[in-house]
């Protein structure tokens, strides 16, 4: 069935030139230009050979505004989902930072995805992007590379966020929301903007407490967001940025199926599943982090100009985690410098040319201590040093003739590991990672509205750094502080897709969006878990296909719908598990063919919108979202339900209070709106009860839900 699909929605690419000899795809409305950023240029969405959703305006609002989930969803090809309700989202994009092994799947954290907040990375040097430096309410524009970005942004095989606060505003303004909702929600957020001389000055505050729906899960987080950029001269900006956040949430563990079903709300309580229980030990996350970034654009004349970026990164982290109090005490600096070349001969000739560097380390001690009641015990259990450093070189040239332009670019990475082990000081190690990866893109429009594009590129993902933990199901065999099995995930991925922008006269419908990809990935060197993650292996080789569809239709009365559409089928080609490391040499299981763990292969979300023509300013919104079911682990024993969720809104926008200066939002909405019980995550390659019987592996969603919002604005 899935090859069918993907065989039609090749016939759909195929009838892309037709379909753009549509009289009315003439513009006869003045549509504001959809640019990107995301690439390391400013160009037309149109342009670029990738799949690349921007998210903008209402998208963004009216929203509970604490997980990216909430905004993430009506993207193609892209997986989100809130594990509790809170930030800790779990991200993939076609299937990078699904992996993961019991409880080393990561709480707060995504992997295989570069994620950047105002053009500096969230992300760390091994690959790993915790989420306590984002919030909501004070982002202006998200954009979404779906497409393999190693090219240009290194570790980054999935993709790309590239996050943007309001800085570019063209008033001043004041904005207070205050947001309520089941199980105790409430955020307080402060935004506002003002001009500094022939500069722009923005800030961004919000508290947001979350009790939780279920046992110990509730989470509370301060954050602020600050910066300001200002000319220096003609050719010259500075921009410095500067934002934090103190970040507090408990972990309610996963459940078996058994618990799941008896009371989904139920922290995991059970000492024969886990002994201390995650509510013994009180599992939690308590973030303290800071980033001070500055960048300086310059031009050089009209064709030429560079840029230049530092930042620094203090991090203070405490946890309660698999039976240990620990504490890590990190700081992560780097920066980078891009040089730009424009070169036009006439309207039909035209070159960019880019060439740039990145550098990132990380570095800090970590101490592990006994757990006792929850708290820090009396016993140093680990005293180390683990740092990281990424170093990144690459070039890229496109060439625009007529109506094609043509892409080639080429990256070098290298990244190396540092373990210093106080205690064991024999364990100490150093391991490092190179490669250059290539790309090729091409694309052809048809219009300023319409083109089709295909690309061929490599892709790289280094371990994270908790991955490299070296194997010790037998204890006299951890020689070495970092793992030797391990190599990067190597991948190759083919893409063709079409973009498009339609137009309507004197019609029932006003416009018609729509962005749709087919994609072929070969992944080699996939890093697999054994015995429950206690240690990974470069073991595995995969396939990824898939199409997706995004399409966002707008009416002259006043309905719209935005629609989102996946189908992907993901298998591994080659899995071998050498049973030696279970005390049973000799014998292994071929996973060849099976299901990628953690990977549905549909999944879609579609939002019906509906603001009356006479009363612009009000506003209904009906939603649904769903799934197919999935694997939860590689040897594809378990499954985890599909689900199909609705949810609904009704607000109101921008109503004047006093002299079109003061205007009030707000909205009430609805999430799960039938009460649906279902499981809204999964750990991946599950732990077991102490029995062997019964995997732990299901995250409850949750219930039928309410969110209200009230929004003061004062436009100056």
């Amino acid at each position: 069935m899935i090859k069918n699909c993907l065989m039609g929605f090749m016939v759909f690419l195929s009838l892309q030139n037709s379909f753009a000899q549509t009289p009315k795809d003439s513009v006869q409305y003045t549509l504001q230009p959809i640019t990107i950023s995301a690439t390391r240029l400013t160009e037309p969405w149109i342009e670029i050979p990738l799949a690349v959703t921007p998210i903008t305006g209402f998208d963004l609002k009216q929203k509970k505004g604490y997980g990216l989930d909430e905004v993430l969803g009506i993207v193609p090809g892209v997986l989100t989902q809130s594990r509790y309700g809170n930030q800790d989202v779990r991200i993939a994009i076609r299937g990078f930072g699904a992996r993961g092994a019991g409880e080393r799947s990561n709480a707060g954290t995504s992997r295989g995805i570069r994620v950047i907040l105002d053009g500096f990375p969230e992300t760390e040097p091994d690959g790993r992007t915790s989420f306590d430096l984002i919030d909501l309410a004070g982002i202006e524009r998200i954009e979404v590379i779906r497409s393999n970005a190693s090219t240009l942004w290194g570790n980054a095989a999935g993709g790309v966020l590239n996050l943007s606060s309001n800085i570019s505003f063209e008033n001043p303004f004041a904005h207070l929301q205050l947001s309520f909702g089941s199980f105790g929600y409430r955020k307080e957020a402060i935004n506002f903007g003002t001009f500094v001389g022939n500069g722009r000055f923005f800030f961004s505050m919000s508290n947001t407490n979350f009790d939780g729906w279920r046992e110990h899960s509730g989470s509370n987080r301060a954050f602020i967001n600050t910066g300001i950029v200002s000319p220096l001269g003609e050719r010259t900006t500075l921009g410095v940025f500067l934002t934090g956040s103190s970040n507090l949430f408990r972990i309610p563990g996963p459940l078996t199926q058994q618990q799941f079903d008896a009371n989904p709300q139920q922290a995991q309580d059970d000492t024969s599943n886990y002994k201390p229980t995650y509510v013994q030990r009180d599992e939690r996350r308590f973030n303290r982090l800071g980033r001070l970034g500055v960048r300086l654009s310059h031009d050089l004349d009209e064709n030429n100009g560079i840029t230049f970026s530092v930042y620094v990164s203090p991090k203070y982290l405490q946890r309660s985690e698999r039976n240990t109090f620990r504490d890590f005490n990190r700081y992560h600096i780097g920066g980078n410098f891009t040089y730009q070349n424009r070169w036009v001969m006439n309207d039909k000739i035209k070159n960019i040319f880019l060439l740039g560097t990145d550098e990132a380390y990380q570095d800090g001690a970590i101490l592990f201590y006994s757990l006792v009641n929850g708290s820090r015990g009396g016993t140093l259990k680990t005293n180390k040093r683990e740092g990281a450093n990424s170093f990144g070189i690459f070039l890229q040239d496109e060439f625009m003739l007529n109506n094609f332009s043509l892409v080639l670019g080429a990256r070098f990475d290298d990244l190396t590991y540092y373990n210093e082990d106080y205690l064991n000081p024999k364990l100490s190690a150093t391991k490092s990672f190179s490669r250059i990866t290539p790309k090729a893109g091409i694309t052809y429009r048809f219009s300023q509205m319409h083109s089709v594009y295909a690309n061929l590129g490599g892709g790289i993902e280094i371990p994270a750094g908790n991955e490299t933990d070296p194997p010790s199901t037998f204890g006299q065999d951890t020689l070495t502080s970092l793992n030797p099995l391990l190599e990067p995930i190597r991948s190759i991925t083919v893409e063709v897709g079409t973009k498009h922008i339609i137009v309507f006269e004197n019609n029932f419908l006003r416009t018609l969006t729509y962005d749709a990809a087919l994609y072929y990935i070969d992944v080699r060197n996939d890093i697999v878990p054994y015995n429950g993650g206690r240690f990974y292996f470069t073991a595995g080789r995969s396939r990824r296909m898939g199409a997706e569809l995004g399409m966002t239709i707008q009416s002259t009365y006043g309905i719209s719908l935005q629609c989102a559409f996946t189908l992907s089928d993901n298998i591994y080609r080659e899995y071998i598990i050498d049973s030696m490391y279970y005390n049973n040499p000799g014998k292994y299981s071929d996973l060849k063919n099976n299901k990628i763990a953690g990977i549905p292969e549909m999944m879609y979300k579609s939002t019906l919108r509906y603001s009356p023509t006479f009363f612009t300013n009000l506003f209904a919104e009906m939603s649904i979202q769903g799934l197919s079911k999935y694997y939860a682990d590689d040897v594809n024993s378990l499954s985890v339900p599909a689900y199909n969720i609705l949810s609904s809104v009704i607000g109101i926008n921008a109503i004047e209070i006093f002299k079109d200066k003061l205007l009030i939002n707000g909205f009430i909405g609805v999430n799960n709106v039938f009460d649906k019980s279902y499981a809204a995550s999964a750990f991946i390659n599950p732990d077991y009860d102490q029995l062997k019987q019964n995997p732990i592996f299901l995250e409850p969603g949750l219930p039928r839900n309410f969110i209200g919002s009230l929004e003061l604005r004062w436009d100056i």
